[in-house]
């Protein structure tokens, strides 16, 4: 029997939902000060609807885009809850639209990938537009050029 999208959720449920294990939703809950989940007697956890949605949110963040721990902490502090709660639709969308400018979340953070994952990447890093690319060469060139200029003329 499926429980009503309103209702409350237990620890295990969650998990389950998120495929994630319970002490990281524990962890979770020490380092986002967002997520309060409601605690009865003997510390048991009920999860409301809302904070189902922000724990998707982080998890897909952090999952899914490759941001940090701290990284996530700033986007909470920054855009708020209700951001990250609607954070994977903003972010399909995003993938939908037409332009082809690669965005901040395309570029995974391999260093907490290989972190998390004991030393190992869990995928390579996507490819970049080879077009973003040209452009970030052409301005480094530049940079080199105003440089050796300024050196010139010390």
């Amino acid at each position: 029997m499926e429980k009503a999208p309103e209702a409350f959720r237990t620890i295990s449920e969650v998990a389950d939902e998120l495929e994630v294990p319970k002490h990281v939703l524990r962890f979770w809950e020490a380092k986002f000060a967002q997520l309060k989940p409601m605690k009865r007697g003997g510390g048991r956890r009920y999860y409301r609807p809302e904070d189902v949605a922000l724990l998707r949110g982080i998890r897909f963040l952090l999952y899914d885009d490759g941001y940090t721990i701290r990284g996530v902490q700033k986007i909470l502090r920054e855009q708020g809850p209700r951001f990250v709660m609607d954070y994977r639709g903003l972010a399909e969308e995003a993938d939908d639209a037409d332009d082809d400018m690669p965005r901040l979340r395309d570029i995974p953070d391999v260093a907490a990938e290989a972190a998390q994952s004991g030393g190992r990447a869990r995928h390579a890093p996507r490819k970049l537009h080879e077009d973003t690319l040209d452009a970030v060469l052409e301005e480094i060139e530049t940079c080199q050029r105003l440089l050796a200029a300024a050196d010139a003329k010390d």
